[in-house]
């Protein structure tokens, strides 16, 4: 009797916390027979069929002691680890500690190839692919969706080189299943045979005394309606990493600076008439369209050079005045609102800002925008005219010191000469920093923008 509660008195002692399988050995009994195959230990004379298996401590050696039999436990390991190398999570700025793993794109046991996307991390600023390093087959994973992973942490297992596995065991299946299907249509002529049977049981048919029924369900069906209300009316969903960063950076924005802003409105009409004239020409030569962003860009470059402290950023106690143009743009994306920056502007002519901005555009509605193409920038442009805003208050995009919103270009009549005329206006918004930009220069900035976008000649001859 003793030994055949063994069993039972060796599975109490299974603890899934610990990692490590135990073999167990019958002394003055007999022998274990070790199945290494699967890792499990059965008593071969007294209970062949019930396995005796403990989860127990690496560094201890358990016995157990019977009127007749002595019980010990001593640890030998059959547990099989994942092939492969460790894959970590790799550097994704300088900034950025940690992400949320998105989805995975290869899931265990799935062939990868080299520079191939395994996974996606949403970070504070950008989603980045984490591609295989080498050819190979994904063993494990360290990480569910949705969760968080840190810079270094284990991300999952890759075993190089490892070729596909399906590749040899799908073709076989596929001709033996093509012989079930052609007895599959004579299934199908016995069911009519059985059909032919109830047949029959149609000949009473007080099914007729059945439809007046119908009615009623019809009166009812409205008046089950008001369960409606009853259905949840709202969804809780996780804020992306991204919002929750975005979020942060207004905020802060508006509790750091004193911000400020001042308006000015545009006669669009030259530039307007320049681009109708031009547009094809243009495009032939270069490839892109022209649009208003470049005209305003080059504004902005000279307003800058113009107003240096517009350029300008407050470190600590210290004011750094930059000596070069980088001016990010603003840019809606799937994720959120991105900022790529256009680099050296103030060297690029009307189409190179143009070709520069059909590529970060590309890349933000793709979500390809990666984190250097964000880096930097002295400032900012707004464009909310896309969208038909005519009016409004930019955020500063900290740590810089001013940004310049666009809006929707509109008729409306103005006064030119002593007449009133119609002409297409856009109203300009500039909000900056009062810290460290006085009123009279950021009226003098965007008057400057004025007066180089309603007469683009004056940035030919550097008026």
């Amino acid at each position: 009797n003793s030994v055949r509660m063994l069993p039972a008195a060796v599975r109490s002692l299974a603890k899934p916390q610990y990692g490590t399988r135990a073999a167990l050995a019958l002394r003055r009994i007999t022998p274990v027979r070790a199945l290494s195959t699967i890792g499990l230990a059965r008593v071969a004379r007294f209970s062949p069929s019930v396995p005796l298996v403990g989860y127990v401590p690496s560094n201890r050696l358990l016995s157990l002691s019977y009127p007749r039999v002595n019980v010990s436990i001593g640890m030998r390991s059959f547990a099989t680890q994942p092939e492969g190398d460790i894959i970590k999570v790799p550097s994704m700025g300088d900034s950025i500690s940690e992400g949320t793993l998105l989805q995975w794109s290869k899931n265990v046991g799935e062939h990868v190839k080299q520079d191939e996307v395994v996974c996606n991390v949403e970070t504070d600023k950008v989603t980045i692919d984490m591609i295989a390093p080498d050819n190979g087959v994904v063993t494990e994973t360290f990480a569910d969706p949705g969760t968080t992973v840190k810079v270094g942490g284990n991300l999952y297992r890759l075993k190089k080189g490892a070729a596909p596995a399906a590749s040899a065991s799908a073709p076989t299946p596929a001709p033996a299943a093509s012989k079930p299907a052609a007895s599959a249509p004579e299934p199908a002529k016995a069911a009519p045979a059985k059909a032919d049977k109830p047949a029959a049981a149609p000949a009473p048919t007080p099914a007729p005394q059945a439809t007046p029924p119908k009615p009623q369900p019809s009166t009812p069906a409205p008046s089950s309606t008001p369960s409606g209300p009853s259905e949840p009316r709202e969804r809780r969903v996780a804020m992306p990493r991204m919002r929750i960063r975005i979020a942060e950076r207004l905020k802060d924005s508006q509790n750091t600076a004193a911000m400020l802003t001042t308006f000015n409105e545009v006669d669009m009409s030259a530039l307007m008439a320049m681009r109708t004239q031009y547009k094809d020409e243009f495009e032939k030569k270069h490839g892109v369209k022209l649009g208003f962003m470049s005209a305003f860009v080059k504004a902005s470059v000279a307003a800058l050079i113009d107003q240096p402290a517009v350029n300008a950023v407050i470190d600590g106690k210290d004011i750094v005045y930059r000596d070069y143009y980088d001016i990010s743009v603003a840019v809606a994306s799937p994720r959120g609102l991105v900022v790529p920056v256009l680099r050296g502007c103030e060297k690029l002519t009307f189409a190179g800002v143009e070709k520069e901005l059909a590529a970060l555009g590309e890349k933000a509605r793709a979500d390809k925008i990666a984190l250097e193409d964000m880096a930097g920038g002295t400032f900012t442009i707004s464009n909310g005219g896309v969208f038909g805003s005519m009016f409004g208050t930019p955020i500063i995009n900290p740590p810089q010191s001013a940004i310049l919103g666009m809006h929707a270009v509109k008729d409306r009549p103005v006064v030119v000469n002593g007449q009133v005329v119609v002409r297409p206006i856009m109203y300009l918004a500039l909000t900056y920093d009062h810290r460290l930009i006085d009123g009279r220069e950021a009226v003098t900035f965007l008057k400057k923008i004025k007066e180089c976008v309603e007469d683009p000649r004056r940035l030919l001859l550097d008026l």
